[in-house]
C-alpha cells in the first residue's frame, strides 16, 4: 500500500471516530489496514471521540498526593476535569493518584512533550547527535538515529508518554483517554511538582586543603 493510501485511510479513520492521528495510525497498522478493524479496536480502547473533547474546557478537578514510604519523596499534581461532578468519580480520583504514583515512581519531568524548553530539546539532540557520530554510525542515518533516540527520551522524561508502572501494556496518555471516553468528559493533567528530600542540596563535604593542613600540623 502506497504512502497516499495510507494517509488517506488515517483521514478516513479520524474522521469516522474522532481518534487521534497517532492513535488511528497505530490501529491500522496493528488489524493491517483494515479501517473496519481499527474501528472496532478503537472503540474497544475507548479511543474513538476523544479527540473531540480535547478542546473542552477543564477547570475543575483535584490535586492529588503520593508521599513515598519513608516521607522522602512526595508528588502533588493537578488533573483536571470539565465538571465537579465528574472531579468526584472514583475512576477519576484514583488516576489522579495514579498520576502522582507514576511522577513519583519514574521521575518525570515535564507532563507531555510540548512542555519540554526548547533550550532542552535542542541540547538533548545535540548530545544524540554526538553519539551516533562516535559510534561510527554513517552520516547518511544519523538524522533517523537522532529521532528515535528523542522519542525516547519524550518518553522516559514526558508523563503522558511513560508507560504505565501498573500496566506496561499502556502509556498514561492511553490510560488517560481511555478513561475521558468512559466519563464523556476532557481530562488534562495540568501540572506537578516533585519534592525529594535533600534534592538541589549539595552534601556535605570536608575541605579537604584544611585537612591536610591539620595532618600536616599547619
Amino acid at each position: 500500500m502506497s504512502g497516499t493510501d495510507v494517509v488517506r485511510l488515517v483521514r478516513e479513520l479520524r474522521e469516522r471516530t474522532g481518534a487521534g492521528m497517532m492513535d488511528c495510525k497505530k490501529a491500522l497498522l496493528e488489524h493491517d489496514n483494515d479501517i473496519e478493524k481499527a474501528v472496532a479496536w478503537l472503540r474497544e480502547k475507548g479511543m474513538a471521540g476523544t479527540a473531540k473533547k480535547s478542546g473542552r474546557v477543564t477547570s475543575e478537578g483535584i490535586i492529588a498526593t503520593y508521599v513515598h514510604p519513608g516521607n522522602n519523596l512526595g508528588v502533588l499534581v493537578e488533573v483536571n476535569i470539565e465538571t465537579d461532578f465528574a472531579a468526584r468519580n472514583e475512576d477519576f480520583i484514583e488516576f489522579a493518584r495514579d498520576c502522582a504514583m507514576q511522577i513519583a515512581a519514574m521521575n518525570a519531568k515535564w507532563v507531555k512533550r510540548e512542555d519540554v524548553p526548547a533550550e532542552a530539546i535542542e541540547a538533548e539532540r545535540e548530545i544524540v547527535r554526538r553519539q551516533a557520530l562516535n559510534e561510527g554510525k554513517p552520516e547518511r542515518i544519523v538524522d533517523r538515529i537522532v529521532e528515535g533516540r528523542m522519542s525516547k527520551f519524550y518518553s522516559e522524561n514526558c508523563l503522558m508518554e511513560q508507560t504505565f508502572v501498573k500496566d506496561e501494556s499502556k502509556t498514561m496518555e492511553e490510560l488517560r483517554k481511555e478513561l475521558s471516553a468512559r466519563l464523556g468528559e476532557n481530562i488534562v493533567v495540568r501540572r506537578f511538582v516533585r519534592y525529594q528530600l535533600g534534592e538541589g542540596l549539595e552534601k556535605r563535604q570536608d575541605d579537604f586543603a584544611a585537612e591536610v593542613a591539620n595532618m600536616a600540623g599547619v
